[in-house]
């Protein structure tokens, strides 16, 4: 696809609303470069940001992690945003209320000479947009999907969303490269993430999720899924997960901005648990409904 193939959408870039087709970045751009730079992506429910507040301070935390300053107050940051979903929702002509969307937001180091070192003074280069949300299809909900297992071949700074996502995209290949819907990935045969989704692990009625650290990009719907597990008297803990624990699991779980919450019913080709749907994921996908109502 080149520029002239990308839809007409609105775009905002360093400081001017445009479109995808018009919007120019330069080749000594650090994101180009190095992939020097963060990203988030905020679900949109009924022209509302998903858990805005916490997407923010994920963001925040990532620029910290690698030293950018942040180019906008909370407050700016809303304001691109609900003006990003006005003008989507434009395009479909349809009101903002009317519309469910997927909000991407890039920030880089900014524009300088190829140099590995951080070259300070540097104003960041900001970019956004919109587009349609694709939740997991009914199908996929009702019967979960077929996953497969990797070694994390990534590096050990996970937490930070970074634009560095080759790893990420090798291993999400992986597992499209055999139909199957994500990698699960082990670091000294213990859970990590899958390439571009947290994963979870029910077993006795708990359900457990690795630990908030260095190895894993801890995900919006970790607070949440917390939240929903107290809610529905579901124990919740987070600690190191063996692979055994992760194959004799009664239920897996995904999670992420656009697959919310998804059932795993198959793993490197065996069935998971009774290899259906089971009452955790249930439990939790009804609370996760009801949050997206009250966004």
């Amino acid at each position: 696809m080149n520029e002239n193939n990308l839809p007409d959408l609105p775009c905002y870039l360093n400081g001017e609303f445009t479109s995808l087709r018009e919007a120019k970045v330069s080749v000594m751009d650090r994101g180009f470069i190095f992939g020097d730079g963060i990203y988030e992506v905020v679900p949109v429910y009924s022209g509302r940001p998903f858990r805005f507040e916490h997407h923010m301070a994920r963001l925040g935390r990532s620029l910290a992690e690698l030293r950018i300053p942040n180019p906008k107050t909370p407050a700016e940051w809303r304001e691109l945003v609900d003006q990003l979903i006005a003008s989507y929702a434009k395009v479909l002509g349809k009101n903002p209320t009317e519309t469910d969307q997927l909000v991407y937001i890039q920030i880089t180091r900014g524009v300088a000479m190829r140099d590995h070192t951080m070259v300070p003074g540097l104003t960041p280069t900001v970019f956004a947009t919109s587009n349609k949300i694709t939740p997991p299809s009914a199908a996929d909900r009702a019967n979960g999907v077929a996953c497969i297992t990797a070694d994390d071949f990534r590096w050990k700074k996970a937490h930070i969303k970074s634009l560095s996502l080759a790893g990420a995209v090798l291993a999400r290949q992986m597992s499209a490269d055999v139909g199957a819907a994500e990698t699960i990935m082990f670091r000294d045969d213990f859970l990590s993430e899958g390439a571009s989704a947290n994963v979870w692990v029910a077993k006795s009625g708990t359900l457990l999720g690795a630990p908030k650290d260095n190895l894993v990009l801890e995900g919006i719907r970790y607070g949440l899924i917390e939240e929903l597990c107290r809610q529905a008297g579901i124990p919740f803990e987070l600690r190191r997960i063996s692979r055994g624990e992760v194959f004799e699991a009664d239920e897996l779980l995904l999670s992420n901005a656009s697959k919310e919450i998804l059932p795993v019913t198959r793993l490197d080709g065996k069935a998971v648990g009774i290899g259906r749907p089971g009452p955790i994921f249930e439990k939790l996908y009804a609370g996760y409904q009801r949050a997206k109502q009250n966004a």
